[in-house]
């Protein structure tokens, strides 16, 4: 080869070989992107978070102080204590996951009618029960007006546009036909049970919030002065207006965001007037407690025992019907109605009824 040659060719074989495809720098700017992406995401979600009234509050400095001091307290969380193996796990399942073997139809096929309301049973003297589907109750027990988890909201979401949706209309504007209001019991702070548009329309006509400790903060954020709550511990006892009140213990968890699961207490409620005994179990699986529940407070003369959305995935956490039958002979309920259906859908339970009998 001849030394023209040489220099006209050299040039070329080194052009070809210093200019490879960037496959390497182009990925690595991909990654880039997609972690600054994920980092913008994480902010816009705090903030939402932050921000958005639904989500509501969580417990102070001070408050966790005094939680330290309870048996039913450890490492930040609220915990019970269970005396059988609690099998499954409702966070990592949660109601908005539908099981992908599931091959029924779990929602209606269109929307369900809302019974004419009774308002002059209602606001009578005589001690009465109103269910308006799900978990919410209006009791009149010795000329009281007592609401139980006022959830009437159109959707068991802090957002309008993700979440169970409720079978019929909303009943907000039912607020608005109610007598005033003597107290409000909450069970926990759960979508599908603490409802932030309920709350804020109620507020004006009630008198006062009863809680379990911690989701004070929810109500204190939507505006609902602190005077007006009473926060209880399980098997804590005090009077209202001549009712004896105590708050039980229920196998639940709590939480109204991402990283403050059980950091506010859940449970039942015993409601004592002079002629009637009234027993909400709240949400909860099954276990001894229940039994406990009734020696100390039982026969009741209406129990309220949750049962509606049961599921393989969360069977700790919620009862199967059986279940709940159980749990009504062990509070020594005289009369037992099944809550926590008739409004959402949380769970597959036909097809994880199949499952576990087989």
């Amino acid at each position: 080869m001849s030394k023209f040659e040489e220099l006209t060719t050299t040039p070329q074989k080194m052009n070809e070989y210093v200019a490879p495809k960037p496959k390497k720098r182009i990925i690595k700017k991909i990654l880039i992107y997609l972690l600054v992406l994920l980092v913008v995401l994480g902010v816009v979600i705090s903030l939402l978070i932050n921000i958005h009234p639904a989500f509501g509050g969580n417990p102070s400095k001070e408050q966790k102080e005094v939680y330290n001091t309870f048996d039913n307290y450890d490492n930040g969380k609220f915990v019970y204590r269970a005396s059988t193996k609690m099998n499954g796990s409702a966070y990592n399942s949660p109601s908005t996951f539908k099981d992908s073997n599931s091959v029924v139809e779990t929602n209606p096929s269109g929307q369900i009618p809302v019974s004419e309301i009774n308002w002059n049973k209602i606001n009578s003297k005589e001690d009465s029960l109103t269910w308006f589907g799900h978990s919410a109750f209006l009791l009149s027990i010795d000329n009281k007006k007592i609401l139980i988890d006022p959830m009437l909201g159109p959707i068991a979401s802090p957002v309008s546009f993700v979440g169970p949706k409720r079978y019929s209309d909303d009943m907000l504007d039912m607020i608005k036909e109610m007598p005033p209001i003597d107290a409000v019991f909450i069970t926990h702070d759960h979508y599908d049970h603490l409802d932030y548009q309920s709350i804020k329309k109620l507020k004006s006509k009630v008198g006062h919030f009863f809680v379990p400790y911690g989701v004070s903060n929810h109500l204190i954020r939507w505006g609902v002065a602190k005077e007006k709550i009473t926060e209880l511990n399980w098997w804590d006892e005090t009077e209202f207006q001549g009712l004896t009140i105590a708050l039980t213990p229920s196998k639940h968890f709590s939480g109204r965001r991402i990283f403050n699961r059980d950091t506010t207490l859940w449970g039942g409620w015993v409601i004592l007037g002079k002629q009637t005994r009234f027993y909400t179990s709240g949400d909860g699986g099954y276990d001894a407690h229940f039994k406990k529940i009734g020696d100390k407070y039982g026969p009741f003369d209406i129990a309220l025992i949750e049962g509606g959305q049961y599921d393989r995935r969360w069977s700790w956490a919620h009862m199967f019907p059986e279940e709940s039958v159980q749990a009504n002979i062990d509070v020594k309920g005289k009369h037992m109605m099944l809550m926590h259906w008739g409004a959402f859908t949380l769970a597959s339970p036909v097809k994880q009824l199949n499952q576990k009998k087989a």
